[in-house]
C-alpha cells in the first residue's frame, strides 16, 4: 500500500475532474491533521484520496461504499482503513470508532464546502477564504444545497474541535495544493 498505487487506483474508477480534486482534498486534510495527532501521514492521507474512488462507478447508497470495500479488501488495504471509509458514509452504519475514522467524516463534507466557498470568491482562491465567510455560507441552505450541513456539524462534534478551528485547518491543508484544485487565483491585498 502506498499512495503511488492508491493514485492508480483512484484513476482507475475516477474519470471525473470534480471527483479527483475532491479527493485530493479530502487526501490533504487527512494528512494536516495526520500531523496534527502525531498519526501516520501516509496512510491517513491514502485513506482520503481513495475513500470516494468507487462513487463514480457505483454512485448510489446500495453500493456505494460497499463495493468499494470489496475492491479494498482484495486488494489488500487494511481493515482500519476500510472501516474508516465505510463509517465516512453514515447510511452504512458503520460506527465511526477510529480517530481516523472521525477525522475522516469531519473532513470529507467541509472540504467540498470550502472548495465550493473559494470557487464563488472574485478571486477563485483559497487563500482568500476565512472561517466566518465559510460559517455565513453554511447558514445559506441555498449555496451548496447537496451539502449535508448536519453531518459537517455531526463530524465537527464526534471529532471534538472548535469549529472555528476546524475550518481554519482545512482551509490551511487546501492552501499548500490551490493549483492542483483550481482554487490558485491571485491572494486579495491583506
Amino acid at each position: 500500500m502506498n499512495r503511488e498505487n492508491a493514485w492508480k487506483l483512484l484513476n482507475r474508477y475516477t474519470k471525473s475532474e470534480s471527483l479527483i480534486r475532491h479527493a485530493l482534498a479530502v487526501e490533504a486534510a487527512m494528512r494536516y491533521y495526520a500531523n496534527i495527532y502525531n498519526e501516520d501521514e501516509e496512510f491517513w492521507g491514502i485513506t482520503g484520496l481513495i475513500h470516494d474512488f468507487d462513487y463514480e462507478t457505483f454512485p448510489d447508497e446500495k453500493n456505494h461504499p460497499f463495493r468499494g470495500n470489496e475492491i479494498l479488501e482484495k486488494e489488500g488495504y487494511p481493515e482500519e482503513m476500510r472501516t474508516a471509509i465505510m463509517g465516512h458514509a453514515s447510511y452504512t452504519g458503520v460506527p465511526r470508532e477510529s480517530l481516523l475514522a472521525k477525522t475522516l467524516f469531519a473532513v470529507d463534507e467541509l472540504a467540498g464546502f470550502i472548495m465550493a466557498v473559494a470557487l464563488v470568491r472574485p478571486s477563485k482562491s483559497i487563500h482568500d477564504v476565512k472561517p466566518k465567510s465559510v460559517k455565513k455560507k453554511l447558514k445559506t441552505r441555498a449555496f451548496a444545497a447537496k451539502v449535508n450541513r448536519e453531518e459537517i456539524a455531526r463530524g465537527i462534534q464526534e471529532l471534538g474541535v472548535d469549529e472555528t478551528e476546524h475550518i481554519q485547518r482545512v482551509i490551511d491543508a487546501l492552501k499548500p495544493i490551490a493549483k492542483e484544485l483550481g482554487l490558485d487565483g491571485t491572494p486579495a491585498e491583506s
